[in-house]
Order: C-alpha cells, then sequence, then structure tokens
C-alpha cells in the first residue's frame, strides 16, 4: 500500500490533512471518501485496517482529519456537524481535480450521518456505507449527556470523550437538531450498506434498522458480530474493509479483465498509454510486469530480469528440494537469493569497452537442516544442474512470428 500525505482548504480557508491510500500493483479503479467518527482522526486504527483492506481490493482511499482535528488548522469547539458535512464536499473536490471524483463514500459513526449527507451533494457518488453510525445526528448527544445542561447554561463545556477532553459549545448542539436527517434518507438515491454491531453500546442495533427501514433499495445490512463500536479488534475492521470492498464492486464500475489467450505458456499485453506496466498471463495464472519508478515505470510489478531472476530461484529450489528427498537427506528448507546485473568478466582482455560486460545472475543458497559437508557440497552442484541454469547457460534461440496474418 502507498501512502501519500496531502493537504487542501476548507470553506473557511483552514489547511486539512490528509492521507490518500493506494494500491500497491495498480492505478485505483475507484476512489473512496472515508468520515471518521466523532472526534476520531485519520489514523485511528480501525480506519488505517479498513484502508489497508480496501487498497487490496484496488481502491484508493481519502481519509483526512476534520476541521480542529489531528493535524488540521482550525478550532474543534467552534466546528459542527454541518462543518464536517463541508469538510467531506471540499475533500471530494480535491479527488476530483488532483485524481478523479470518489464513487463511494464511507463514514464510521456519526461521520455514517455527515456521509450520507455529504453523498446527496456529491454527484459522483454512486455508494454509501455506513458504520455504526446513528440514524439521526442528535442521537450524538448522549454522548456527552451528563454535560448538556452545564452546555445549554453557560453555552460551553469541557466535556471527556474517550479519554480526551473536548470543549463543546451549544451551537454544536443546535446544528444537529437542525438537520432533516429522515427526510435525507427518504430521498437518498444511492445503494447502501449498512453495516453494524449487534453488542455496539454506544450507537444501538436499532439505529440500522431505523436507517435500513428508511432508505430505499438497493440496500444492505451485514452484522458486525462481536464488535464494540470503534472497531478496535483488528479483525472487525478487516472484515468491514473486505466486505465493503467485495459489496462495492456490484455498483461502481469496473475495469474489465484483459482477457488474454495463447497458445504459448506465456502472453505479455501493453497498451500505448501503460507506460511499461504489462498485463501477463503465465500458464492459469495472471501477473503483472513493470519496470521500477527510477526507470519511468510504476512499480506495479517485477522488472522483466526480476521475471528471470524468479524463474532461476524457483527452479533451483525446486531441483535442490527433489534431490534432497531423493537421497533422504535432511534438508528441511531451502532458500535461493538471485539478482541480475551486467558485470565485467574476470578474465575480459578489453574491460573498457561496455561490450566487455556480460550478464550475471549472483544467486546465494540458504540450506536448513542437519546436512554434513558432504551432503552440502553435493547440494551445491546440484543447484548448477537445474533445467533453467542449463538454458540460460546454453546457446539459446528464439523464433518470431507475426500473429497479425
Amino acid at each position: 500500500m502507498n501512502h501519500q500525505k496531502v493537504s487542501f482548504k476548507n470553506v473557511g480557508g483552514e489547511t486539512l490533512v490528509g492521507r490518500l491510500s493506494l494500491p500497491a500493483n495498480q492505478h485505483p479503479h475507484n476512489f473512496v471518501l472515508f468520515a471518521h467518527c466523532f472526534t476520531c482522526n485519520k489514523n485511528f486504527t480501525a480506519i488505517r485496517n479498513i484502508s489497508r483492506a480496501l487498497t487490496a481490493e484496488g481502491f484508493g482511499v481519502l481519509r483526512f482529519d476534520f476541521t480542529g482535528l489531528g493535524e488540521s488548522e482550525g478550532e474543534f469547539s467552534d466546528s459542527n456537524f454541518s462543518g464536517n458535512v463541508e469538510d467531506l464536499l471540499e475533500a471530494a473536490k480535491y479527488l476530483e481535480e488532483h485524481y478523479t471524483s470518489p464513487t463511494l463514500i464511507i463514514g464510521h459513526s456519526l461521520g455514517g450521518a455527515a456521509a450520507i449527507l455529504a453523498a446527496q451533494k456529491i454527484s459522483s457518488i454512486r455508494a454509501v456505507v455506513t458504520i455504526g453510525a446513528p440514524s439521526n445526528p442528535v442521537h450524538v448527544k448522549h454522548i456527552f449527556k451528563n454535560d448538556i445542561e452545564s452546555i445549554n447554561d453557560k453555552g460551553t463545556a469541557e466535556v471527556n470523550i474517550g479519554g480526551r477532553s473536548f470543549t463543546i459549545k451549544k451551537q454544536f448542539l443546535e446544528d444537529l437538531k437542525s438537520h432533516s436527517f429522515q427526510e435525507t434518507l427518504k430521498n437518498i438515491r444511492k445503494s447502501i450498506l449498512i453495516l453494524h454491531s449487534p453488542q455496539d453500546n454506544v450507537v444501538e442495533i436499532k439505529n440500522a434498522e431505523e436507517i435500513y427501514i428508511a432508505v430505499h433499495h438497493p440496500k444492505s445490512f451485514v452484522s458486525l458480530d462481536g464488535a464494540d463500536h470503534l472497531l478496535s479488534n483488528p479483525n472487525d475492521a478487516s472484515y468491514a474493509g473486505e466486505i465493503i470492498g467485495k459489496w462495492s464492486k456490484r455498483y461502481l464500475e469496473m475495469p474489465g479483465a484483459i482477457a488474454l489467450e495463447t497458445e504459448k505458456e506465456v502472453v505479455a499485453s501493453l497498451d500505448s498509454t501503460d507506460g511499461f506496466t504489462t498485463q501477463m498471463k503465465v500458464g492459469s495464472h495472471y501477473i503483472t510486469a513493470d519496470e521500477p519508478v527510477s526507470y519511468g515505470g510504476n512499480n506495479f510489478g517485477p522488472s522483466p530480469y526480476e521475471l528471470v531472476s524468479a524463474g532461476l530461484s524457483a527452479c533451483t529450489v525446486m531441483t535442490i528440494q527433489m534431490y534432497a528427498k531423493r537421497k533422504k537427506w535432511p534438508l528441511e528448507n531451502v532458500e535461493v537469493h538471485t539478482s541480475y546485473q551486467k558485470l565485467h568478466a574476470d578474465d575480459c582482455h578489453n574491460c573498457d569497452s561496455s561490450e566487455a560486460k556480460i550478464d550475471t545472475f549472483q544467486r546465494a543458497i540458504k540450506l536448513t537442516g542437519s546436512l554434513d559437508d558432504k551432503q552440502i557440497t553435493r547440494i551445491m552442484e546440484i543447484a548448477d544442474k537445474c533445467p533453467v541454469h542449463r538454458t540460460l547457460k546454453s546457446e539459446i534461440k528464439i523464433t518470431t512470428t507475426l500473429l497479425n496474418n
């Protein structure tokens, strides 16, 4: 997974800071906007684990700190629920201007309510996911119910939420009441997935039922049985991310898989717009080859010479283990570390010429087991007899034909 630190302005001109997570082996097929829970931030563990699961499915995920939280500028005490929704709209604009408009929005806890409201205003959003979300933003008041009287009387109060102190002003409570959330739920025309734990003691499971009843189809509900509100168990967060990734693909546009067929063992395909990122079918397996970023590639897959080195390493370990098993030798494990370079030949007479460099595969072998010196010496000899090694050492003939005719 590739992380990038990003920043953009909110409507008040303050800088909001986020993290953009990208897949390690491809360009994102869709971008996701993540709204974290009330008083949480972009680095909250559950959010990171969900993002990791989504990038593994090929999504790009933008999570950021709302105004006054984490690394973002502004005062949390001056923010409100409407401001969170506005922050999401600005985040969507950032993705649209720098990458691609988001098609999926995810909201956790109060962020789920904000995600639903923001989805109505972001035309590119086609699917919405809520995690432990209240069916009405005003329900969040119970988190600091013991301080509401003080907030109403004095206009402000210092409240403790999740072990941290926050200043809550009366305008925050009034803003929560100002939203006609039930009307929004009835009018939303986006695919929606509701994730909620029956054991959630912060936002009760009844909220999920109320959201599900209020929204139109297509709608889905998945129980996060056994999870707490914050998804503090990493397995629960990863599970949620996997469910979201699989579910959303039904409602989002996904690039079609390249149909590669060949009568040979291997076929490679590269479009003119893809740089060095090459789609391959190797036997019955699909892989991606690429070049390093330093060479102008995206590093989405191994380079051609890394693939050749991989073939030599794989063939070597297979050959050694096959021989050791036949001899009934106690070889528990064998590792072969291989790299490729062009190096000067040891016995060259014209080393100043570039033509004097020869293709060199540097191979190091690690043997684990109770082997004696004689067995180790023989295994090292056998390594040089692996079929790929012999092929690379022999004279090779390559014939090329044109398939267009």
